[in-house]
């Protein structure tokens, strides 16, 4: 997964730095040639200095071969070309744009942005989310990015097939809102039984996703006390 960066101020240098450190394949175009040096100093990775809204800067920096594209520039209306640029080019890829005036954030929604977020951590989390993996994504964030609404797929080989949901156990700040199987919508009850491929709808945080993820399909071991499953009301 190639992800590309544009903008290197604070927010583009911790992003770069973190998915770096995270061994994610990522590169970072500032047009500041002064600041490139600065992160090419500090982080050993790709670094363009060019104009993130040419498309050529952006062919440079493998946009094609690219999967996310973050514009986290101070700039909103650039943030907005450069994402704009991306979706006309490559209509497939997903787009994530710092919103520096929260004003603008249903705007830039209802231009066909994927994703608007104001801080660092919240657009990594949804790099780290966003993208449609086999087994779970992220359906939709709100609460300026503090909550998500995941959709996570049941396996034959995780502890909650086959069991009723009164039955799971979760840690806190979790929801279960809905399972969908095939073409069917289930409102959960405490009787409801998961069958394999079903998709679970829940409203949680980001840490709390990252538990889940890890102890239903990477083998973890829980870290939260328990608790009965809570119902969407």
């Amino acid at each position: 997964m190639k992800t590309i960066i544009i903008g290197g101020g604070k927010i583009g240098y911790y992003l770069f730095k973190t998915l770096r450190e995270r061994g994610r394949q990522v590169t970072i175009i500032e047009r500041d040639k002064e600041t490139c040096g600065k992160i090419a100093e500090d982080i050993d990775g790709d670094i363009i200095c060019g104009d993130g809204t040419d498309l050529e800067v952006l062919k440079e920096a493998g946009i094609e071969e690219a999967e996310i594209v973050a514009a986290v520039t101070g700039t909103d209306e650039e943030n907005l070309v450069i994402c704009q640029i991306a979706k006309l080019s490559f209509s497939s890829m997903k787009t994530i744009a710092r919103v520096n005036n929260p004003k603008n954030t249903t705007m830039f929604k209802n231009l066909g942005i994927d994703n608007t977020v104001c801080s660092t951590e919240v657009i990594t989390n949804l790099i780290e989310y966003a993208l449609n993996e086999e087994d779970y994504r992220i359906v939709n964030t709100f609460g300026r990015g503090s909550m998500v609404l995941a959709e996570l797929t049941i396996r034959e080989t995780v502890t909650w097939c086959n069991k009723m949901i009164k039955e799971l156990l979760l840690p806190e700040e979790c929801v279960f809102v809905s399972v969908m199987r095939g073409e069917e919508v289930i409102y959960p009850k405490g009787d409801t039984g998961l069958q394999n491929n079903d998709k679970l709808l829940i409203v949680t945080n980001y840490s709390v996703l990252a538990e889940l993820v890890d102890e239903l399909y990477d083998g973890g071991k829980r870290k939260w006390k328990s608790r009965k499953m809570k119902l969407q009301a």
